[in-house]
């Protein structure tokens, strides 16, 4: 996400009536909207290794994974036409648990996530490891499990809600260890998400 200083300020009505014509993604903060940066080569491999590991697990279960084209809403119910505070974003991969809950009726915002896995890029890991998680927080309850996946080295850190002010966090950063997601009663090995991913110093 680049983060230029925008010419004005929009309402989320706004937001979602362009966002749903344009052809890129945006992400809107508090009445300003963002292009979304191309994602490297190992940003994209990540992700995809990680909706296979998730994909594979919840098969039969009442939760699913989506990519990072669902947004979700992070933020109070918008007053018709004129609230501007909120954030709506695309994480890397959501995790649904029963029946989604939708911020209107084009039923593509989600208001309920389980799970949330974000792949970390230079442009954007401040904003996911600050703002964005603490809006997480606060306005999504349903959220159990946040997952930062570094793709610069084998790292991954796994945050779990055990109360609403409450977060444990663990640390995994060698290719031998697991991430076990209670809330999604799933577990991602470190050995398949970074599978075909060459590192920095590999490639030097």
């Amino acid at each position: 996400m680049s983060m230029p200083k925008p010419e004005r300020v929009y309402s989320v009505d706004e937001y979602l009536a362009r966002e749903r014509a344009a052809p890129e993604r945006h992400t809107y903060l508090d009445g300003q909207i963002y292009a979304m940066a191309g994602e490297s080569l190992n940003h994209g491999i990540i992700t995809v290794n990680l909706v296979v590991a998730l994909g594979t697990q919840l098969r039969g279960k009442p939760c699913q994974a989506l990519t990072k084209d669902s947004k979700i809403r992070s933020g109070p119910t918008p007053m018709l036409g004129r609230s501007t505070r909120g954030l709506f974003s695309y994480p890397d991969v959501i995790v649904v648990c029963g029946e989604p809950e939708f911020h209107d009726a084009h039923q593509d915002v989600i208001l309920n996530p389980t799970a949330i896995v974000e792949v970390l890029s230079p442009s954007t890991e401040a904003f996911d490891r600050g703002d964005k998680f603490t809006r997480y927080q606060a306005w999504n309850p349903t959220l159990l499990d946040y997952v930062l996946v570094s793709q610069r080295e084998p790292r991954i850190e796994h945050f779990h809600r055990h109360t609403r002010r409450r977060w444990e966090y663990d640390l995994h950063d060698a290719l031998d260890m697991s991430v076990v997601l209670p809330s999604i009663d799933c577990t991602l090995k470190l050995a398949d998400v970074y599978e075909r991913v060459v590192f920095p110093e590999e490639e030097e």
